[in-house]
């Protein structure tokens, strides 16, 4: 038996903390392998051209402390989630009800896989009906996962599919879906209902019109890394684990059962759903994408010498996983969103970090990675 067929699939009730009905993980469990690099040694890698999906960083623990932000952050912010949930929630429903259709929804791991089940409640709450919920693989640079899609599709029809991820930051992700969606239709012309509008609850990068909110604020489950989503990695795609008809891979972080508190976030803001949609909804035509969030990016990359712009990453969400996974340079906050920004100051004086002030940012913050000189 080779290494690639001693891996499987991963199995609902068996990989993942969340309940088998409320996500099916199509990924392949790499969870017996060894893919953790440090920050650094991973940060110079792929600076020097691997691509990070090749590894995992180390997982974060947090101290008593930053837990206790997190805590704050989610009692705080729960009706806001909530009401995100809600609008985002009756877009998507919308969308598939112009095909006819009831969503289905296909959340891309990791940070989609929370919002996947937060819908999926909102469904039952507010309808009484019990969606479909997959999570699969998307890779900037490498594109979305085809069979784990090609398993969906086989299942569904393609205009009741929608993809679901946590927020946007400067849209890269969105720009990756589009062009995944568009080769698939391509070579598969009787899929050409599949929409490729991302559905996220906070679209500070004006890049889809499916979103919750364009405010740039705090949802908690970025402050952590696989406690608040189901215990499961970062995706994986490498040659040697994932050969031809194989889902992405990922890891599953059994060990960390103790500290796992993917549920609670989940039914913290599912106990918030308000009894119907908030009035006050945008008319469509306002919610047209502007990324103005990528020409803020390019920007601040021209501002302070960084080449790339994957080097800056918009957003609290992005700007906390700098913090927990990279190596960061510098973290531009806008000072009136400070008092959202207590769990960044605290990652940032951990590893020693300036926070800069900048008054006219167009995000709460962004996080700028330090380029590694070759």
């Amino acid at each position: 038996m080779t290494a690639l067929q001693a891996l499987a699939p991963a199995v609902p009730g068996r990989f993942g903390s969340y309940a088998p009905e409320e996500v099916t993980w199509l990924l392949t469990d790499l969870s017996a392998v060894a893919l953790e690099r440090g920050t650094e040694d991973r940060e110079e890698a792929i600076q020097s051209g691997t691509h990070y999906s090749e590894m995992l960083p180390v997982e974060y623990q947090p101290d008593a402390a930053y837990l206790a932000l997190f805590d704050a952050a989610l009692e705080a912010s729960a009706g806001r989630l909530a009401d995100a949930v809600a609008r985002v929630g009756e877009r998507v429903w919308d969308a598939a009800a112009a095909h006819g259709e009831t969503p289905v929804l296909v959340s891309l791991a990791r940070a989609g896989t929370p919002i996947g089940v937060l819908l999926r409640r909102w469904y039952r709450a507010s309808r009484g009906v019990d969606v479909p919920h997959y999570t699969i693989s998307i890779i900037r640079g490498r594109g979305i996962d085809e069979v784990a899609l090609a398993h969906v599709l086989a299942r569904h029809p393609a205009a009741a599919v929608r993809f679901v991820d946590g927020w946007t930051g400067k849209g890269a992700i969105q720009r990756q879906l589009t062009d995944a969606v568009a080769g698939w239709v391509d070579a598969h012309p009787a899929d050409a209902a599949l929409d490729d509008r991302l559905a996220v609850l906070a679209d500070p990068g004006g890049c889809t019109e499916l979103h919750g909110t364009r405010d740039d604020f705090l949802i908690p489950s970025a402050c952590l890394n696989s406690t608040v989503s189901g215990l499961v990695s970062r995706t994986v795609l490498r040659d040697d684990l994932i050969g031809p008809g194989m889902f992405h891979g990922a890891k599953y972080y059994a060990e960390l059962a103790g500290s796992d508190v993917s549920a609670r976030f989940v039914d913290t803001v599912a106990a918030a759903f308000p009894a119907a949609l908030p009035a006050g909804d945008a008319p469509p035509g306002a919610r047209t994408p502007t990324w103005a969030g990528w020409a803020a990016v390019e920007r601040i990359a021209a501002a302070h010498g960084i080449a790339d712009v994957n080097l800056v990453k918009p957003g609290v969400g992005e700007t906390t996983r700098v913090l927990l996974r990279r190596v960061p340079w510098q973290v531009l906050v806008r000072p009136d969103r400070a008092e959202d920004l207590r769990h960044v100051a605290a990652l940032a004086r951990a590893r020693g970090v300036p926070l800069v002030g900048v008054p006219d940012l167009p995000y709460s913050c962004v996080g700028l990675i330090r380029p590694v000189r070759r």
